[in-house]
């Protein structure tokens, strides 16, 4: 009889998401020979906020084939457990890595994905004269507009992606024949453009 495996996979911002999800899926499958789980915190690739963990399945041939799958699948922000009822039949080393791996690359093409964008929100001044042009700069470069005021110069609140800001800058000089500020903040309460969707769990 061979062993079953079942893989559960769900967004995770931080590292208290991703072991809250970890401890979640191992008391829904207590039963289980082994509940495994890997973590990426952070950006696609990134190793500064990981771990791992093969929950008594023989060193390495678990939670690290898990992580490589993830640091390689251009995701980040990503939780994987994979759970093994045991059947009886012994797969070696070369086996378990395979049937840890393989099941997070399955669930994971599966996966709706989302892009995360780091936002800025910023604050532009221009005459009157340049409105038309900063208008048609906010679509181009992907900046939201939150608000407009019209004193003795025009003034926007806009917000938009940190990448874009320099650019913007530029391109607001040119437009305006250097007749224009901005000024930029990080914005901590909004990071994605797209809604990320709710947790799901791939199996």
């Amino acid at each position: 009889m061979r062993s079953r495996f079942i893989t559960s996979v769900a967004p995770a911002s931080t590292v208290d998401e991703a072991t809250a999800f970890v401890r979640e899926v191992s008391a829904e499958f207590a039963g289980a020979t082994h509940n495994c789980w890997a973590y990426l915190v952070g950006p696609p690739a990134s190793t500064a906020c990981i771990g791992m963990s093969d929950d008594g399945e023989p060193h390495g041939t678990a939670g690290r084939p898990m992580l490589h799958v993830l640091l390689h699948a251009g995701i980040g922000d990503v939780v994987a457990v994979v759970t093994r009822y045991y059947g009886g039949q012994k797969l070696g080393t070369g086996g378990l890595a395979r049937a840890y791996s393989g099941g997070v690359q399955a669930a994971l093409a599966t996966l709706p994905l989302t892009e995360r964008v780091d936002l800025v929100t910023g604050r532009l001044v221009v005459d009157y004269a340049n409105v038309s042009a900063v208008q048609q700069l906010l679509g181009l470069l992907e900046a939201e507009l939150i608000r407009q005021d019209y004193l003795e110069q025009v003034s926007f609140e806009i917000r938009l992606p940190r990448s874009r800001v320099e650019e913007m800058r530029q391109r607001l000089l040119d437009a305006t024949r250097g007749q224009s500020t901005l000024e930029t903040e990080p914005d901590d309460n909004v990071k994605e453009r797209v809604r990320q969707p709710s947790p799901e769990r791939e199996r």
